[in-house]
């Protein structure tokens, strides 16, 4: 493993956190595609491909699956994916600081204390794992993108009939798991890119990440206009590292450290992981309401 991918993974989530910012800002004055209906879908798309926030957003999320490319390569997907919950500690200061508001004490502590959890979570059974550039395995692949499909269709029917904050939190783990398969396909197809740009073109792994990548951003902007940034981002930074681990295992037979002490440590992070999720999400719902 290239020591090079820690800052590559961390340059990463800097520059994901500025796209987060100009990205919601853009879902807050397109049309409302809430009811995910077919025509407001397609109202919703065509505004925002036109916004000047969003494209500025895809400005920097192009600089950033560069350097996230480039540390998935030279690093395990279950090493880079959980340095990228650092957004969250960039994204949610920025944010008050853009709209004029202080960030309270609790929030930015809870924030601290989720990428804590996760990262140590994530950290203490993945660190120093040796990058992979085998092929994936296949059957677990299909399997896990099948799977996939249809959680996310079920949390997108779910989000329909929900109210505002809900719909933002459900979408955002929507999201979550459509960027946890693209981080696997871009891993898959920096394994393939090694034998050149023409062997990458006639794979079915660039393609269906331009799929994938599609759905994301739009299940992205879709989460970030229901509801405050500081409810779906720090869902979308949750469940994106741990499927990730979970997809590195199955399909690139990436291991999981399993001594004592590991379990041990890696409960008790997932557990301060799970209290300041929840604590993020009632804060925001808590201001929303008064």
């Amino acid at each position: 493993m290239s020591a090079l991918a820690y800052p590559l993974a961390l340059c990463a989530a800097g520059v994901f956190a500025v796209a987060a910012l100009l990205e919601h800002r853009s879902a807050g004055q397109v049309p409302d595609a809430q009811g995910l209906a077919p025509r407001q879908l397609a109202a919703f798309v065509r505004a925002t491909l036109r916004h000047r926030w969003w494209l500025a957003g895809m400005g920097c999320n192009t600089v950033g699956f560069a350097l996230h490319a480039w540390a998935l390569h030279t690093s395990a997907l279950s090493v880079v994916q959980p340095l990228l919950v650092s957004s969250v500690l960039f994204a949610l200061p920025l944010n008050h600081w853009l709209l004029g508001e202080p960030i309270t004490a609790a929030e930015l502590g809870w924030s601290a204390a989720l990428v804590t959890g996760l990262s140590g979570f994530l950290i203490t059974g993945t660190a120093g794992l040796a990058a992979s550039h085998e092929p994936a395995d296949t059957g677990p692949a299909v399997a896990a993108g099948l799977l996939a499909v249809l959680v996310v269709g079920s949390l997108g029917v779910t989000a329909r009939r929900s109210g505002q904050g809900e719909a933002a939190t459900l979408l955002g783990a929507a999201t979550g798991i459509v960027y946890a398969l693209t981080a696997t396909l871009i891993k898959a197809c920096t394994n393939v890119l090694v034998h050149g740009p023409v062997a990458l073109l006639a794979s079915w792994q660039l393609y269906t990440l331009l799929v994938t990548g599609a759905a994301g951003l739009l299940l992205n902007q879709l989460s970030f206009q229901a509801g405050p940034l500081a409810v779906s981002l720090p869902v979308i930074t949750v469940v994106d590292p741990l499927l990730a681990v979970l997809l590195g295992v199955m399909i690139y037979d990436e291991n999981l450290r399993h001594t004592p002490l590991a379990i041990v440590c890696e409960f008790a992070f997932l557990g301060l992981l799970a209290v300041a999720a929840t604590a993020l999400t009632r804060l925001q719902q808590s201001a929303t309401t008064a």
